[in-house]
């Protein structure tokens, strides 16, 4: 199983988490040419930065805006100065519980003064509009759907408000946009089947907002987060922004220690400043669970039957099971009673999931009752290799005997979709031609 593992000693923001994304392999210009689609008048810069003794990359989101204004500080603050009585900066997708963002670059220890005339309000429809819009596959367009619809639900409840009402500042801000929806794109790149996270450090301080001083994290981070553990560590600063914690909802994280993992990348995301004692930064561990295939491991299996509903808000649902962690969901046709039709969605996930989906069906469909059990199985050791096609690179997913030969061998999906798409080439050339491509390099290493 393809395992990603956030280690979050510093906490975790947008542009952290992108830089993180890039330091592990997933192309920068996959990232540039995403932000380009959004057509929102922004685009990404990438580099290479030292935070305590350690390189990372650091993602900078550089609107039209940050070449108009004349500011006092530096591209790494993207431009955006603030008054804060506390020793850090902020970076402009950080949301506070009065609706705005301004995303922290963590412990800039400069006090800032600014207008945020130029910066427009957006309503959550409007977001989600661009996001349609967007030349963008499904899944990611779901995700980054759904990290805003957080967003906008944290800001109602805070407010005692429906979610309609909420204007967001900041948050509709191009630099969160890019950040949330290069997010999905880079996760999608990867193409993990679960996401881990450590527990989450917060920061501490305070932070001055429209509604007054606010104690770290902010309101709306704390929504955010639910029940994740969290804890403070390190010089007073906001180190868990509310873009950071709605990307961690976004992917359904499961908050647990380091599993035995066989790392096959690893990033560093920094952030804007270099903290004295403890590196600004996060660390993105990619790999495949190290489990002893000839054990059984636990699934868990939770099926409802359906009848009542549009196969459009079945597929829906489906997206969103996987979004919150299940490994699998399939749709069967069954025949009821009284002669109904329906559909048995199956869901498969670690049985540690089975709460929160079972919550996901109950929230997001007609069904009135499910059942789920917890059986075992074993699967085979998975890798990924990458072979350079024609049009581009094609990872190739390979299952391994336990005596280490190959079970079999698959082009990935998506990324032959993406190249298919790009250049106008039929899906079954580009497959094809990286089955090949692969099997000349085995060829090669025997």
């Amino acid at each position: 199983m393809r395992i990603a593992y956030l280690e979050c000693f510093s906490g975790i923001s947008g542009d952290m988490f992108l830089g993180a994304l890039v330091d592990a392999g997933v192309p920068f210009s996959l990232l540039e040419n995403t932000a380009a689609a959004l057509n929102v008048g922004a685009r990404l810069e990438a580099s290479k930065v030292t935070r305590g003794g350690l390189t990372g990359t650091k993602i900078d989101v550089i609107t039209e805006d940050d070449h108009q204004q004349d500011h006092t500080h530096s591209v790494q603050d993207h431009q955006h100065e603030h008054s804060h009585p506390h020793e850090h900066a902020h970076s402009p997708d950080h949301l506070h519980e009065h609706g705005h963002t301004h995303e922290h670059s963590h412990a800039d220890e400069t006090v800032h003064t600014h207008e945020h005339s130029h910066q427009p309000h957006r309503s959550l429809s409007t977001i989600l509009g661009i996001i349609a819009a967007a030349p963008l596959s499904q899944s990611v367009k779901t995700r980054a759907a759904r990290a805003f619809q957080l967003l906008g639900e944290a800001e109602a409840s805070i407010h005692s408000m429906s979610i309609e009402q909420v204007h967001f500042h900041e948050v509709g801000a191009v630099d969160t946009i890019i950040d949330i929806v290069c997010s999905a794109v880079g996760c999608e790149h990867l193409n993990v089947d679960r996401w881990l996270c450590s527990p989450l450090n917060v920061g501490s301080g305070t932070v001055n907002c429209a509604h007054g001083t606010l104690p770290v994290p902010a309101p709306a981070t704390l929504a955010l987060l639910g029940d994740a553990p969290i804890y403070s560590s390190g010089s007073p600063m906001e180190r868990l922004t509310p873009t950071g914690a709605a990307i961690l909802r976004m992917l359904g994280v499961e908050y647990t220690s380091l599993p035995t993992l066989r790392v096959a990348a690893t990033g560093y995301g920094a952030g804007g400043r270099d903290t004295p004692g403890q590196p600004n930064l996060l660390r993105l561990l990619v790999g495949e669970e190290a489990s002893d295939q000839n054990m059984p491991e636990s699934i868990a299996i939770l099926e409802t039957v359906i009848d009542d509903s549009s196969p459009q808000l079945i597929a829906y649902v489906s997206e969103l099971l996987l979004e919150a962690g299940a490994w699998d969901v399939y749709r069967i046709p069954v025949q009821m009673k009284k002669g109904r039709t329906g559909v048995q969605l199956s869901v498969l996930c670690h049985p540690d999931r089975i709460d929160t989906l079972r919550d996901l069906l109950f929230r997001e469909t007609t069904t009135i009752g499910l059942h789920w059990r917890v059986e075992n199985k074993v699967s085979l050791a998975r890798e990924f290799k990458e072979v350079q096609t024609d049009w581009g690179p094609v990872r190739i997913k390979i299952a391994r005997w336990p005596s280490g030969e190959i079970a079999n061998a698959a082009p990935e999906y998506e990324d032959c979709r993406s190249l298919a798409t790009t250049h106008s080439i039929p899906l079954k050339v580009i497959t094809e031609q990286a089955r090949r491509m692969f099997a000349a390099c085995e060829e090669e290493r025997r």
